[in-house]
C-alpha cells in the first residue's frame, strides 16, 4: 500500500504558493500602512497641539524620515539576504518595524517620534526588499507576475485601511486619536514575525548554499508534494546546473562584479523604482489629505477623500492581477504613463484656474491618477527588479533598487509641503513631466519578461548569446573540429530570441516564443 500524501497532513501546491503569497504580503501591508498612517495623523488637531503647531519642515521630517532608516537597511539587505536567508531576513525586518512602532505610540516629544520612525524605516527597509526577491523565488514563471500584483494590491489595502482608521480615530477627543493608529503596526508587526517562523524558505537560496534536500522539499511542496514529480525534479536540476555553472565561472559576488557584469540591469531596475517616485504617488500618498485641503477640502472631510480614494486605488490594484502575464510589463508601465501625465497636469489646471468646481474636479483627477499608478506603476518595478537579475546577484542587486525607492522617496516626501507652499499648483504639473519621461525610458529600453523564467533571463538582455560565443572561441582554439561545430552553433542560434533586430526589442516581441518547458534528457 502507497504511503500517504503529504498534502493530507500540509498545505501543498497552489494553495501553498497563494498562502504563501498572501502571508508575505503583510509585509508590504505594513510599508503601504506606515505611508497612508502619517497622511491622516498629521492633519489632526490634537496631534497638531501635542507637537506644538509643526511647522512644515518638521512635519516633512516626521514623514520622510522613515525613508532615511529604509535606505540603509535596503542597502543592507542585500548582504544580509544572502547570510540569513530569505525567511530570517523577513523575521528580522519585522520585529524591527514592530520596535520602532512601538517607540512612535508612546513618543513623549518630536525627536522621539523621529527616533522611532527611523527605527520603523529600518525594519520597512528589509521587508521591501527582501519579500520581492522570496515572491519572484517561489513563483512558477507563468504566474509569477500575478502574484507579484497580489503582493502589491496588499500593500495598497495597507495603505488604505489606514487612511480608514485614520478617519474614524479622528472622533476620538483625545491624544489616542493619533496614539491608536500608530500602535496597530506593533500589532501587524508581531504576526509578520510569528508568521515568517513557520513559512518555507527560498528554495533557490537553498540550493544557493547547498541544503540541496531542503530547497528540493520545497519545489516538490510547491508543485503538489511528491518528491518524485518530473516537473519539480527538472525545475530543481534547471536551479543548480545554473548555481554551479556561476560558480565554476570564478565569477565573484561582489557589488563591483555585479556592475561591471549586469550593469544595464541594475540600472533599469534603479531607474524603475526612481521613476515610481517622481511620478508623484508620495505627493497623493503622504499628503493627500494637504492635497484635499489645498483643493478646498477641510478638517475631516479631507481625510474622507482621501479614504474614497484609497478604495478605488485598491481597486485599481485588482486588474493587473489578470493582465500582467497577458499584456505583459512594457505596455502597463506605458499606458500608466500616460494617464498618469494627463492626471497630473489636469490636477495642476483646475488649483490654478480656482473655480467652485475645482475641489470635486481636484478629486476625480486625484483618483484617475491613483487608479492608473496602482494598475502599472505601483506594482510593476517592485516585480521586475527581482525578475531581471540573476540568483547570484540578486539580493544584492534588488537592494541597489530598493536603496533608490528610499532615496527617491525621502526626497518626494521631505520637500513636498515647502513645494505645496512655494510653486502651489506647479507642483503637479511637474511630476506630470516626470511621467513623460518614464514612457520614454520604458518605450527605448525595458525589455519584455513576461513568462521567461528567472534562470534564462540573460537570452532576455542577450547575454546567453555572448556566452556561448566566448565559450566557442575557446574550443577554437584547441581543434579544428571545434572550430566546424561552434561555426555551425553560430548560425543556428542567429534567428533566436536574443538575435532579435532593434524594432523587435522596442516592441517587446517573443518571436512567438512558447510558455517554458525544462530541457529533458537525451535532449
Amino acid at each position: 500500500m502507497p504511503p500517504a500524501s503529504p498534502s493530507s497532513s500540509r498545505l501543498v501546491g497552489q494553495p501553498l504558493l497563494y498562502a504563501i503569497s498572501v502571508f508575505a504580503s503583510l509585509g508590504v501591508f505594513l510599508f503601504g500602512y506606515d505611508q497612508g498612517v502619517m497622511s491622516g495623523v498629521i492633519t489632526g488637531p490634537y496631534f497638531r497641539k501635542f507637537f506644538n503647531e509643526p511647522t512644515a519642515i518638521q512635519v516633512g521630517t516626521m514623514v520622510a524620515v522613515l525613508e532615511v532608516g529604509a535606505f540603509v537597511t535596503s542597502l543592507a539587505a542585500g548582504r544580509i539576504g544572502d547570510s540569513l536567508g530569505r525567511r530570517g531576513t523577513l523575521f528580522s525586518g519585522a520585529v524591527v518595524f514592530a520596535i520602532g512602532g512601538a517607540i512612535q505610540t508612546f513618543t513623549p516629544g518630536f525627536w522621539t517620534m523621529v527616533v522611532g520612525r527611523i527605527i520603523s524605516g529600518l525594519g520597512v527597509g528589509l521587508l521591501s526588499t527582501i519579500v520581492p526577491i522570496y515572491q519572484s523565488e517561489i513563483s512558477p514563471p507563468d504566474h509569477r507576475g500575478a502574484l507579484a500584483c497580489m503582493e502589491f494590491t496588499g500593500n495598497i489595502f495597507g495603505y488604505a485601511s489606514s487612511v480608514w482608521i485614520d478617519y474614524f480615530c479622528s472622533f476620538i477627543e483625545s491624544d489616542l486619536s493619533w496614539r491608536i493608529p500608530l500602535f496597530i503596526q506593533c500589532v501587524i508587526g508581531a504576526i509578520l514575525a510569528i508568521g515568517s517562523l513557520v513559512m518555507p524558505e527560498s528554495p533557490r537560496w537553498l540550493i544557493d548554499v547547498d541544503r540541496d534536500d531542503e530547497g528540493m522539499r520545497v519545489i516538490a511542496d510547491l508543485h503538489g508534494g511528491d518528491p518524485e514529480d518530473l516537473v519539480a525534479k527538472a525545475e530543481f536540476q534547471e536551479i543548480k546546473d545554473r548555481v554551479m555553472y556561476e560558480r565554476e565561472s570564478g565569477e565573484g559576488r561582489t557589488y563591483a562584479v555585479m556592475w561591471k557584469r549586469y550593469k544595464k540591469r541594475v540600472l533599469l531596475a534603479m531607474s524603475s523604482q526612481a521613476f515610481a517616485q517622481l511620478n508623484g504617488i508620495n505627493v497623493i500618498s503622504y499628503y493627500a489629505p494637504r492635497v484635499f485641503e489645498e483643493a478646498g477640502w477641510i478638517g475631516r472631510d479631507a481625510i474622507l477623500m482621501t479614504g474614497i480614494n484609497a478604495i478605488i486605488y485598491v481597486l485599481s490594484t485588482l486588474p493587473p492581477w489578470y493582465l500582467v502575464d497577458r499584456w505583459g510589463r512594457r505596455f502597463i508601465l506605458l499606458t500608466g504613463a500616460v494617464v498618469m501625465a494627463l492626471s497630473l497636469g489636469l490636477t495642476g489646471w483646475w488649483m490654478y484656474i480656482d473655480v467652485p468646481e475645482t475641489p470635486q474636479a481636484v478629486v476625480f483627477c486625484v483618483i484617475i491618477f491613483n487608479a492608473a499608478f496602482g494598475y502599472s506603476w505601483g506594482p510593476i518595478p517592485w516585480l521586475y527588479p527581482p525578475e531581471i537579475l540573476p540568483l547570484t546577484m540578486r539580493a544584492k542587486g534588488v537592494s541597489l533598487s530598493t536603496a533608490t525607492n528610499w532615496a527617491f522617496n525621502f526626497l518626494v516626501g521631505e520637500m513636498t509641503p515647502e513645494l505645496q507652499e512655494l510653486i502651489e499648483w506647479r507642483l503637479y504639473p511637474m511630476h506630470g513631466f516626470f511621467c513623460v519621461c518614464s514612457f520614454i525610458l520604458v518605450y527605448f529600453l525595458y525589455p519584455e519578461t513576461k513568462g521567461v523564467p528567472l534562470e534564462e533571463m540573460d537570452a532576455v538582455f542577450g547575454e546567453e548569446e555572448l556566452e556561448e560565443r566566448l565559450e566557442e572561441e575557446e574550443s577554437e582554439r584547441a581543434s579544428l573540429v571545434s572550430r566546424r561545430s561552434s561555426r555551425s552553433r553560430r548560425s543556428v542560434r542567429v534567428p533566436g530570441p536574443s538575435g532579435r533586430g532593434l524594432v523587435s526589442r522596442l516592441l517587446g516581441r517573443t518571436d512567438g516564443r512558447a510558455s517554458y518547458e525544462p530541457i529533458r534528457d537525451g535532449d
